[in-house]
């Protein structure tokens, strides 16, 4: 018998399956709590679902319904903006012709547009002119306007499409940029680039690049501009103005909001029985009106003149109207009033009633500053009692040794001290306990050291050996003379500082700086608003005050939705109160622009602003400027502080803001809802300023937006007072030059001390008569360091100024001026 052979079995490797282990936890209620982050499925939707409507699938049916709604909407859309400019009496399309060369013609550029057309018309070199364009059943209104930079702000804010000319023989120069950067930063519609005297460009073959040129400098500040066209060619000019009349405009925002209107004509109130006693009267204005309703109970603001009442708004149709049968017809049909103000008008007043104090008021109490405090202010507390609070504290007795708390109070005062068997017993143990919290005038709270309180009869940490004398007036006047020039060497050098103020030794910080408060924390600590209650301004509290902007905005400027004299429509407005001075004035408004409800008011507005690069020179606070926001003009003298949000609502003051930085301006002036593109402008003379890159009378210095108003907004002024080390230990520091004398180092003896190498500390004691005093740091202390305290106070606002016609004829003398040559 063969002996059995143990065969191997053995599996292929390929056969075998190796399954991974599940090795996430069990799936508790938390654990999906934790994962879904609080959200919840939506009612009516299955899991798994496709929640969005870009993510369900949708039939064959249901997708063609929903593309003809999308079509039919937009057909809608459209015909609602282009049914302004349909039909026989329908609104001309407003065109500006902005030349930004100095050998550029504007009426010369709208006699080659007509003539393109077979049209013959009479344009003058400045002003407006109808063109009724049969070819394409529109009628376009020209603004032609010279080359001056308030004339195109002007005529660009009303017009439907702009039109700058360029020169082909000269470039744009400096004042032709100001123009297209100032035209651009307000707002700009519908633009086109034009040309002029491309037929004198000799060899032909130039041409072609010339336009090229000319289309990539524009497309610079314009990038959606698709061609530059030809002045020169017929069959261009006709394609320019088939593009007016055809296209839809696009609008400005800030101006679709609000109803305004082109001022075609401006009536005068004749005879002396229609002036009234202080030189005012009625104005008649007419125009069409574009953009929202018109309605008679909101103000209007015309140009550069200010804001008036609406007396009437009455129907002037272009077309003469028909007469009737001579048999029937006495006079002439009177225009229909279209509307007339109502109770609910609003007033040209823009500060609230003042209010009468009466005797028995108890908040007046609060206005008036306080004589007597007790130290300088901290956050929202006044820290550091006078002698008088520190008397009335109760006296520690002197007591036998042993004595319990309850035997204490038997204890009378009249015996002696002698007996060496008594010990100190302070009264206020018995209320507090014996764990009672440091007090603040100690000085030492929040930190510990070795475990130990200081008193003060505990030991010092200077040697008993050690005495301190106080320099004589002579050696210590020299001692800050060259203490002071060796600093300002430093500062040129370096900026660490910029709100460091230098006290005088015989000044006293107390009362010079009694408006100025410390803070732990810029933008964490409260800061307590009843202590500037008497350093606002008087009409702080007539100004209108917002508690919630949105939604206050958002309510008005759906009120001028509805209502009013419909867009379209040629109307004569009827005002009232007009200054009949302004007849002799040489420039002319060119726009009317109906304000919102309370949008005359005044409240405390806060703008930003970005200074330009191109200005290439700061600007101080407080500085005066010209700003434009949407159709006013105002000069303020703005605060500059630090933009952005912080949870006390509290800012730091900037002096100066430099070419490229972003700020808040704010000032005292009329509200504005939304937000609007505002510039910034600076006089120039030519005397002062030689180097001006432009000739006109103003320089656009930055941009900004209208941000929503607040009263609320605190800007803080920031001044460092900084010491010197002058003798360093292991824990204290002895500090000089910060204050000059020991009741200053008492008032400011709570304020936080920090360094520029990042050590803080507090003020331990005053040391001497001379305003030395000792201080504790968080670490040790560098003898290049300085010592800083910082200190705040709250300024206010300035009211701003109408930008009248006064101002705006000294601008326009100033650009026919010569220039001077030294």
């Amino acid at each position: 018998m063969a002996p059995s052979v143990a065969d191997n079995h053995h599996h292929r490797s390929t056969t075998k399956q190796h399954k991974k282990g599940f090795k996430s936890r069990h799936a508790t209620k938390n654990a999906l709590k934790e994962i879904s982050k609080g959200k919840v499925e939506a009612v009516g939707f299955e899991r798994g679902s496709r929640k969005t409507p870009h993510q369900q699938v949708m039939s064959k049916f249901d997708r063609r319904n929903r593309s003809k709604q999308m079509r039919i909407n937009k057909d809608n859309e459209h015909a609602k903006q282009t049914n302004v400019f349909a039909g026989r009496d329908s609104a001309p399309r407003v065109v500006a012709i902005i030349p930004l060369c100095s050998d550029i013609s504007s009426a010369s550029a709208v006699r080659s547009l007509n003539t393109a057309l077979d049209i013959e018309q009479d344009v003058p070199e400045a002003g407006w002119v109808r063109t009724d364009v049969d070819r394409f059943k529109q009628k376009i209104q020209y603004l032609v306007v010279k080359r001056d930079l308030l004339a195109s702000l002007d005529a660009c804010r009303v017009a439907d499409f702009v039109v700058f000319v360029l020169s082909a023989d000269e470039e744009v120069d400096e004042e032709g940029e100001l123009i297209l950067k100032s035209v651009e930063s307000q707002g700009l519609t519908n633009a086109f680039t034009v040309v002029q005297a491309l037929d004198k460009v000799e060899p032909v073959k130039r041409r072609p690049q010339v336009v090229a040129s000319l289309k990539s400098y524009i497309t610079h500040w314009l990038p959606t501009t698709e061609r530059v066209y030809s002045l020169d060619n017929r069959q261009e000019s006709s394609n320019l103005v088939r593009s007016i009349c055809t296209i839809t405009t696009k609008g400005i925002r800030w101006r679709d909001q609000r109803s305004y209107m082109f001022i075609e004509d401006i009536a005068w109130p004749g005879g002396k029985s229609a002036v009234n006693e202080d030189g005012t009267g009625d104005v008649v204005l007419t125009g069409v009106v574009r953009g929202l309703g018109l309605k008679a109970d909101r103000l209007i603001q015309v140009g550069d003149w200010g804001d008036f009442q609406v007396d009437k708004i009455v129907a002037a149709p272009l077309e003469a109207r028909k007469k009737k049968d001579s048999d029937m017809m006495v006079d002439a049909e009177e225009d229909p009033v279209l509307e007339r103000p109502t109770e609910d008008q609003d007033d040209v007043a823009d500060l609230a009633p003042e209010e009468t104090l009466m005797d028995d008021v108890t908040q007046y109490a609060a206005s008036i500053a306080p004589t007597e405090r007790k130290g300088v202010l901290l956050d929202d507390h006044h820290y550091f009692s006078d002698e008088e609070d520190e008397e009335a504290r109760p006296k520690p007795k002197r007591l036998p040794k042993g004595t319990s708390k309850y035997q204490s109070a038997w204890y009378l005062e009249d015996f002696s001290d002698s007996d060496s068997d008594l010990e100190d017993f302070d009264m206020e143990d018995v209320e507090e306990g014996q764990s009672a919290p440091a007090h603040p005038a100690d000085g030492e709270e929040g930190m510990d050291l070795d475990g130990k309180a200081m008193t003060e009869g505990g030991p010092s940490e200077y040697p008993q050996s050690e005495m301190f004398l106080d320099p004589s007036p002579e050696d210590e006047a020299d001692q800050i003379e060259a203490y002071r020039k060796s600093r300002k060497a430093e500062e040129e050098q370096d900026l660490e500082f910029p709100d460091e103020i230098e006290l005088h030794p015989n000044q006293d910080a107390r009362e010079r700086l009694m408006k100025y408060r410390g803070l732990k924390s810029l933008k964490q600590s409260v800061w307590e608003k009843e202590e500037d209650r008497p350093y606002e301004p008087e009409e702080w509290q007539r100004l209108l005050e917002i508690s919630d902007y949105k939604r206050t905005a958002t309510k008005f400027m759906r009120e001028a939705w509805a209502g009013g004299v419909k867009p379209g429509n040629r109307v004569s407005v009827h005002i009232r109160g007009v200054p009949l001075r302004l007849q002799q004035s040489q420039s002319r408004p060119v726009a009317m622009f109906s304000l919102l409800r309370h949008e005359h008011k005044r409240t405390a507005c806060n703008y930003s602003i970005l200074l330009s690069t191109d200005h290439g020179m700061t600007i101080k606070s407080k500085t005066e400027m010209i700003v434009q926001c949407g159709a006013r003009r105002m000069v303020i003298n703005p605060l500059f502080s630090q933009a952005g949000n912080t949870p006390n609502n509290v800012h730091k003051f900037d002096r100066f803001i430099y070419p490229g930085q972003n700020a808040i301006a704010s000032f005292i002036g009329p509200l504005t809802w939304g937000n609007v593109p505002l510039l910034y402008f600076q006089r120039t003379t030519s005397h002062s300023t030689p180097d001006s890159p432009s000739s006109s009378g103003l320089q656009l210095i930055g941009t900004g937006t209208s941000l929503p108003p607040s009263m609320n907004r605190i800007i803080a002024k920031r001044v460092v007072l900084t010491g010197h080390p002058y003798k360093i230990n292991k824990r204290v520091v002895t500090v000089r030059y910060m204050f000059f004398n020991d009741s200053d180092v008492r008032w400011f003896k709570s304020l936080p001390l920090w360094t520029r190498r990042g050590r803080s500390g507090f003020i331990k004691e005053s040391l001497g008569t001379h305003g030395y005093f000792k201080a504790t740091f968080d670490g040790k202390i560098n003898p290049m360091d300085a010592v800083a305290v910082s200190l705040y106070k709250r300024v206010w606002p300035r009211p701003a100024k109408a930008w009248s016609v006064e101002d705006a004829n000294a601008v326009a003398e100033s650009e026919t001026a010569p220039m001077l040559v030294e």
